[in-house]
């Protein structure tokens, strides 16, 4: 039967079980209806408080029979509710009893039950899918296969508190997605939801603000509706700060604060409205500290990191909150010493928490710090906290290591840190172990750090060349995640930015032309971007440009003659022209393009291009190639006159835009000296 468990754990189960639990049972099968009834009853009152009665219940298949009669017509009203109640009593049981319920199909049975006139049984049905349903193995598409249940349930709001209770508290444990949140959206949750925030019951209140945050979150068309709603005469807006008040229910002011953070992450409320500046922010600060509940402090942490992520202005105001910066190095103190703590449950609930506070200390740093300098100073002069993050890197929980990064991410901004505490600490050793072995989210992170850190003027960019980084970045040009393409390329080209001969060799040796020319013709644009740059950075110094272009120039040529008569951005063009500039100022690499007709008449079409930038490019570009003092100029200068270049340098030299006539000037003068 589909509901047992699995045959394993029957056997060592039904091992335990008792004449007593197979008397339940039968007695499901009396012929006589009272007889039925008083044991439904008395199995109700045996498995209160216990799992093993439960489980073996279960086993002995109790479940199909309860179901059956929750569904038969004929069965009394009192049956039907009592089957309801004890289900709902074996739901509250393991995972694995959850599991064999949502086998026997039990869902469809306790909705169907929903259309009954007879409230007390409703209320049965509903605090069962409740029970079910909030369990994290009850698949929550299950609520929404059937069309006409959310507007039933929907319906069924007004009917009693208990009604509204479990109905919100299934809606925000079900509502998953975006499509989960339009479903809900559509049937009406927000105008049926909204009067329940002022009802008389604190639990009903509090379930329709968790419904309210997890709608709003992420989701404009929700959260730009919620802002004009009325509640009794109030904006809702009003009844959630109302709601943060000091003297509400920590988990009220928390949920309340979500729900406004949400709306203010979807530009539905301004990060400068006094709502955020002076409820929200604070109350979320206040939830950081020491005198809330390990778990209060986590959501605190981290429902204020995600507020301020975008908003330099929230920073700057939450970094001088209550002493913030410092607040958060508490974090880190979980467990306390154990010969501190006597208590092994107290113990127990430290471990399971030091995670997670961790996680949410690093993140809140890292949005704290994500823009002022001042800000990210004040995060790395705090207590061990270079250290903390160094370990945080190399940290058994994925969840941990990937906020580390992100926090050191965000600290890697900062040229003063780069040179000094990032200098000090050898950050880059755990950075690189980690991007060893990562999956995709902690790689993007840690490798765009190391971009930071390879920029010229940190450093670290030199023990981490000679760490033999270039094969690691260009594994990672070939990844499939469009972030790790960008980033791997991005860091090749800041490695390249001013590096000697040898490291521009290596790169190319170790990225292979192929490999770069399939970058060059990336769907994604930012990858397209970086490659230019990166060529951009090994085309310079004369030297390295006629090295290059003498053993990779054909298809060099190829890919910027591609790239120019193709339907790129301005900024594509500008950097493609640029790299013709700098090709154009090699010694022998500039007779590519004066052999190339077709390539001079490209540039001689960005000249007299409708877009400043490429003008200036491609002028640029003429000037190389033309200039006085460099062997075979005055050949190149009598080709190019004849190909009605001059003409158009002396047209450019009355263009509005000052740099471009004197890059034209400048050509010009050429031809005089």
């Amino acid at each position: 039967m589909a509901c047992l468990l699995e045959a394993p754990l029957r056997i060592s189960v039904l091992s335990e079980v008792t004449a007593t639990s197979r008397h339940y049972v039968d007695r499901l099968f009396d012929p006589d209806p009272q007889k039925v009834l008083q044991g439904v009853i008395d199995m109700k009152n045996a498995v209160i408080g216990n799992n093993k009665q439960k489980a073996n219940l279960i086993v002995l298949g109790a479940v199909p029979r309860l179901l059956y009669l929750l569904q038969q017509s004929s069965s009394s009203m009192e049956l039907r509710t009592e089957c309801a109640v004890v289900l709902g009593s074996l739901a509250m049981g393991t995972e694995n009893n959850i599991k064999s319920l949502v086998d026997c199909h039990i869902i469809p049975a306790l909705l169907q039950g929903l259309l009954s006139p007879d409230l007390v049984f409703i209320e049965a049905c509903l605090r069962c899918l409740r029970t079910v349903f909030i369990s994290p193995v009850t698949p929550v598409q299950l609520l929404y296969t059937d069309p006409t249940v959310i507007p039933h349930l929907m319906s069924l709001l007004s009917n009693s508190l208990r009604t509204q209770e479990y109905i919100t508290q299934i809606f925000s444990h079900c509502c998953k997605t975006p499509e989960h949140q339009t479903i809900l959206f559509n049937h009406g949750a927000i105008q049926n939801i909204a009067p329940l925030l002022i009802s008389p019951s604190y639990k009903v209140r509090m379930q329709a603000l968790k419904c309210f945050s997890v709608l709003a979150y992420e989701n404009t068309q929700v959260s730009m509706t919620l802002v004009n709603v009325l509640v009794d005469g109030e904006l809702l807006t009003q009844v959630f700060v109302k709601m943060m008040q000091r003297d509400q229910p920590i988990e009220m002011q928390l949920t309340a604060a979500k729900c406004l953070t949400y709306m203010c992450r979807a530009s539905a409320i301004r990060t400068d409205d006094s709502c955020i500046v002076l409820k929200t922010l604070p109350c979320l600060v206040r939830m950081c500290s020491k005198e809330h509940l390990l778990e209060e402090r986590v959501e605190g942490a981290e429902t204020l990191a995600y507020l301020m992520e975008p908003d330099v202005e929230l920073q700057r105001i939450a970094s001088t909150t209550d002493h913030l910066v410092a607040m958060l190095a508490d974090y880190f103190k979980y467990p306390s010493s154990v010969s501190a703590i006597t208590d092994i449950k107290r113990l127990d609930h430290d471990l399971k928490h030091a995670h997670e506070l961790r996680q949410a200390a690093f993140k809140l740093y890292a949005s704290l710090g994500s823009n002022d300098e001042e800000i990210r100073k004040k995060i790395t002069e705090t207590e061990n906290m270079m250290d903390r993050i160094v370990s945080g890197l190399s940290e058994s929980s994925i969840k941990v290591r990937l906020a580390a990064v992100r926090c050191l991410h965000s600290l890697s901004r900062s040229v003063q840190q780069l040179r000094t505490s990032f200098h000090d600490h050898a950050v880059w050793k755990p950075l690189m172990k980690l991007l060893q072995n990562a999956p995709d989210e902690v790689l993007v992170m840690a490798s765009s750090t190391l971009c930071n850190l390879l920029l010229e003027f940190s450093p670290s960019k030199e023990p981490i060349l000679e760490s033999g980084v270039i094969e690691l970045l260009c594994s990672l040009t070939q990844s499939d995640s469009p972030a790790l393409r960008v980033n791997g390329i991005w860091a090749l080209m800041n490695m390249a930015f001013q590096a000697d001969q040898k490291v521009k060799v290596e790169i190319v040796r170790c990225l292979g032309t192929e490999q770069l020319f399939r970058l060059l013709s990336d769907p994604d644009t930012n990858v397209l971007m970086k490659t230019l740059g990166l060529l951009r950075n090994l085309l310079s110094t004369r030297p390295h440009i006629d090295q290059i272009m003498s053993s990779h120039g054909k298809q060099i040529m190829q890919a910027v003659t591609l790239i120019l008569e193709a339907e790129h951005s301005i900024e594509v063009k500008e950097q493609t022209l640029c790299i013709l500039a700098n090709i154009a100022d090699g010694n022998t690499a500039k007779d590519l393009i004066m052999t190339n007709d077709d390539m001079l008449q490209k540039i001689k079409y960005y000249m007299g291009h409708s877009n400043v930038k490429l003008q200036l490019a491609a002028t640029f570009c003429v000037s190389n190639l033309i200039w006085n003092e460099e062997d075979g100029s005055q050949e190149r200068q009598d080709k190019l006159r004849e190909m009605g270049f001059v003409d158009i340098l002396h047209k450019l030299t009355q263009s509005s835009d000052p740099n471009l006539s004197d890059r034209a000037k400048t050509a010009l003068q050429q031809y005089l000296a």
